[in-house]
């Protein structure tokens, strides 16, 4: 019962990571160590439908939780103490660095620093490209609307189970970041209304997104285990090349234009409270 509790935490905290833009979820993953058990139990759903359904059933619980109840709550720490709110999720990011090194050290391998390298590079370069692109794009239920939905909904799980790729920082890029969010906070604004018609009206466009979401965590999953299993070493450089340059997509969206020291104070307890719990959380 306690781990299936952990487990829901665990799920709350890549939730909430998923709807922060430079926050990865699957980064989320890495960090408190339970990435392999996610992508085995996704790609073994159908061959081992019971044991996969309750491995990953407290990570959906929580997630939905976290995406959910923390989509307005997360909007307002950034408003009002961004530096903090950052270095807590920085914190959160880092706190698995060393369950991963393990990973990747012992033999030196030219490989795992190229591709390290190269993947620190490619978060760089997709923030740079996010900040260019203010393209707003709407998310609809007619035919054409519905196909794009299910291809943002695709990417958009690539993005939430490739650790170091921000879902959210994609969202933005392709222009649908703004209509996924306004659509969620209304069809939740609407259900705490009672009004079903609401609901059904702010939310329904997200449908084919959460279908395109199943669709592609099921064929990301798949790459993933199977660089894992062919090359574990290089594809965990790859990830800490990822982690490591996350804070900049975290900092750049924050748009700080002054720092008072009382933040700057805070924000080392919130990192430190931070690394703790995804340290605790990896070793459970």
């Amino acid at each position: 019962m306690l781990k299936f509790i952990l487990d829901i935490l665990r799920g709350i905290v890549i939730g909430v990571a998923n709807i922060i833009p430079g926050v990865s979820g699957g980064t989320m993953m890495v960090s408190m160590g339970i990435y392999d058990d996610i992508i085995s139990s996704i790609n073994n759903l159908f061959k081992n439908f019971k044991k996969s359904l309750l491995t990953l059933l407290p990570y959906g619980i929580g997630m939905v939780a976290g995406i959910v109840g923390f989509a307005f709550a997360i909007e307002w720490l950034f408003a009002k103490f961004p530096i903090p709110t950052a270095l807590l999720f920085i914190g959160l990011i880092f706190g698995g660095v060393p369950t991963i090194w393990k990973k990747v050290g012992g033999k030196k391998d030219i490989w795992v620093i190229l591709l390290f390298a190269a993947f620190f590079a490619l978060v760089i370069v997709l923030e740079i490209i996010g900040q260019r692109t203010g393209v707003e794009r709407e998310l609809s239920l007619t035919p054409l609307g519905i196909l794009v939905s299910l291809i943002v909904g695709c990417l958009a799980a690539a993005t939430m189970i490739i650790p170091g790729v921000s879902g959210s920082m994609i969202m933005m890029i392709l222009g649908y970041y703004n209509s996924i969010i306004s659509s969620l906070t209304g069809a939740v604004s609407a259900l705490k209304s009672f009004d079903i018609k609401g609901v059904f009206a702010r939310g329904g466009v997200l449908i084919p997104f959460v279908i395109g979401v199943f669709l592609g965590f099921f064929g990301v999953a798949k790459l993933i285990r199977f660089l894992l299993d062919k090359y574990e070493r290089r594809t965990y450089g790859a990830i800490l090349g990822l982690i490591a340059a996350s804070p900049y997509p975290v900092f750049v969206h924050l748009g700080i234009t002054s720092v008072s020291v009382a933040a700057v104070i805070f924000g080392i307890i919130t990192f430190a409270a931070g690394f703790v719990i995804a340290f605790k959380l990896g070793k459970e």
